[in-house]
């Protein structure tokens, strides 16, 4: 089977994960996105999301909190904001981070206060469903 090398690097952490895959399905700015081996070159900005990875038979998951993204036929690069693994994130702080974030956004469509900053809430709250998903917690 063919594989592809996986570098996911954050400012504050360095290196956060390394290894040869056979796909990864990422979330950019432009939809979903399946990366194989031998995948034609491209960069793209990356979305706050439970990036998917697949080894053989097996699929892990790595929160990203937004990042860029370079393929190469033989090479994922990913620069993210932030990285972290399912055993690295907390679910009581994510649940939180989510309520919080849920919370101002119906502040906000309720008396439209423009000291909510609503880009930043909903970014809050992508980034808390994400890292709930990446510890497969149910976040209905």
């Amino acid at each position: 089977m063919s594989t592809i090398l996986l570098e996911v690097a954050t400012p504050d952490k360095g290196e956060v994960f390394s290894k040869e895959i056979g796909m990864l399905i990422v979330r950019s700015i432009c939809g979903e996105l399946g990366i194989l081996p031998k995948h034609a070159r491209l960069m793209t900005e990356l979305v706050p999301h439970a990036m998917r990875i697949k080894d053989g038979g097996a699929e892990s998951q790595l929160f990203v909190g937004g990042g860029f993204m370079e393929v190469t036929p033989d090479k994922i690069t990913i620069l993210a904001d932030s990285a972290e693994k399912p055993e690295e994130i907390d679910t009581e702080r994510a649940r939180a981070a989510m309520n919080r974030a849920q919370e101002r956004i119906e502040n906000f469509k309720q008396s439209h206060d423009e000291q909510i900053d609503i880009g930043r809430a909903e970014a809050a709250l992508a980034r808390a469903k994400a890292r709930l998903l990446v510890k497969g917690e149910h976040i209905g």
